[in-house]
């Protein structure tokens, strides 16, 4: 994507500024010179009506032939793009596993292949300069051997052989620039075709039927009907056949393994994907049926990783909510266990953030995606495993303050810590896309074996530390 939307729109740009400064004004030169030379003799321009035809083969053969061999170096150029940015990003894992020559080594293996390409469509281009001007002097020698038995014959004078060869002289000057032309023309159109495959891209979430709009005040009840859920490519199932309701104010906590299915289970709900079976109900109505635009404005979520962008803390927060007051930001702050840090900087909310919050701990990343979430006052919370980085005593005084919110959102929390959830209406345990276990704290305590060991290996882990 990154290749597509810098070097491929760059070769559209030449291509299509090269066409419309050449390829509009030379035809016509061309056309004209050949039209002019046949008013001066038509039996010596019949060597026009012969190369050019000709030489307009050869080129868009050559064109036929780089065209998808330009789209392959594009596609290298993706790999190889893709390769640097993997290596810039993970730049601290590989130095710590001391993986830098083989990275080093993947990179050439993968930057010599995009070299060995680009140099073969280089050389087949390269052909059409050096044979417009071979059969463009072949057609010059014809003309000048075909004037000279005219000229004998006296059928045309002297000047009128120097009018075609200054005829040919023109036609050779704007066919080489159309070879030229048609050089980046091929490679532009290479590109159009790779861009163009992207804006034909059709969303796979498509709106089906008609639902009542959400209403936008009070919490949300949600229920998942026989829900299985697979990645596309992906084998089997992410969730499997799982059935439960949230009732409106509810706090559903989701527990299991890594890999159990616990973030799968909340991008449903916004719609981030679509149910391979089953239902996913808001209100009593599928998701399926809602606009996007509508749903979404009724969740409020905080991914795992905390992302947060360039310019304020207060820029960022009202992400969640652009008409927010200062009041209302503040609130939310404060709610999400962050003002302390906050208002302990000198600019206070209008701190600046660093791309990706680099100057930022991973704690307090964590807390300003939560008052993101908090100040658009959602009708339906999701936190999907947001507190891994806060410590114990933060964490229950978050969970404190969303329990006295005023509004009492339906609130779903995914996390790895049972004593982030004990306290949830309902809690969910999965393992492997199943559903093992639903019920309180102390009833899973009792009847849930995963639970269980889930409980005791952290707690037994606290009491060994």
């Amino acid at each position: 994507m990154i290749t597509r939307m810098t070097s491929d729109i760059n070769q559209i740009q030449s291509g299509t500024n090269m066409v419309l400064r050449l390829l509009l004004r030379s035809p016509f030169i061309v056309f004209g010179a050949m039209v002019m030379s046949f008013t001066v003799d038509v039996k010596a321009a019949v060597v026009f009506a012969i190369v050019i035809p000709l030489l307009a083969l050869v080129v868009f053969g050559i064109m036929l032939i780089t065209m998808p061999l330009y789209r392959k170096v594009q596609e290298k150029l993706d790999h190889v793009l893709g390769r640097v940015r993997q290596n810039l990003t993970g730049v601290r894992v590989i130095r710590a596993f001391h993986k830098e020559q083989d990275e080093i080594t993947r990179f050439s293996d993968e930057n010599n292949a995009l070299t060995r390409m680009q140099l073969m469509v280089g050389r087949i281009s390269a052909l059409t300069n050096p044979v417009t001007y071979v059969m463009i002097n072949v057609a010059l020698v014809l003309l000048l051997w075909k004037g000279a038995v005219r000229i004998d014959s006296g059928h045309i004078l002297q000047g009128d052989m120097v009018a075609l060869v200054n005829y040919m002289s023109q036609i050779l000057v704007e066919l080489i620039k159309m070879a030229n032309c048609i050089v980046l023309a091929t490679k532009a159109v290479a590109c159009g075709k790779r861009l163009q495959s992207v804006f034909d891209m059709d969303s796979s979430l498509k709106i089906e039927g008609e639902a009542e709009p959400l209403q936008q005040d009070g919490a949300a009840a949600v229920t998942f009907d026989h829900v299985t859920m697979s990645y596309q490519g992906g084998g089997d199932a992410a969730l499997e056949n799982l059935n439960f309701e949230a009732k409106p104010g509810q706090t559903i906590g989701i527990i299991g393994g890594t890999g159990s299915g616990k973030s799968t289970l909340v991008n449903l709900i916004p719609r981030f994907y679509d149910v391979s079976e089953g239902a996913v109900l808001i209100d009593g109505q599928d998701v399926r049926s809602l606009p996007l635009d509508d749903l979404r404005q009724s969740v409020g979520i905080v991914m795992q990783k905390a992302v947060l962008f360039q310019g304020t803390i207060y820029d960022n927060i009202l992400w969640g909510n652009e008409d927010a007051t200062e009041e209302e930001v503040i609130q939310a702050l404060k709610d999400a266990q962050a003002w302390e840090f906050v208002s302990a900087k000198e600019q206070g909310i209008y701190t600046k953030v660093e791309q990706g919050g680099r100057n930022l701990s991973g704690g307090q990343k964590q807390r300003l995606s939560i008052a993101r979430a908090l100040v658009r006052r959602p009708r339906i919370l999701i936190l999907d495993d947001s507190t891994s980085a806060l410590d114990y005593a933060t964490d229950a005084k978050l969970r404190k303050a969303i329990r006295e919110l005023t509004y009492h959102p339906t609130t779903f929390i995914v996390s790895q810590r049972t004593s982030s959830i004990c306290y949830a209406d309902e809690i969910i345990v999965l393992d492997d896309g199943e559903v093992v276990g639903i019920g309180n704290h102390e009833q899973l305590m009792e009847q849930c074996p995963v639970y269980q060991e889930i409980h005791q290996s952290q707690f037994q882990d606290r009491k060994e530390a």
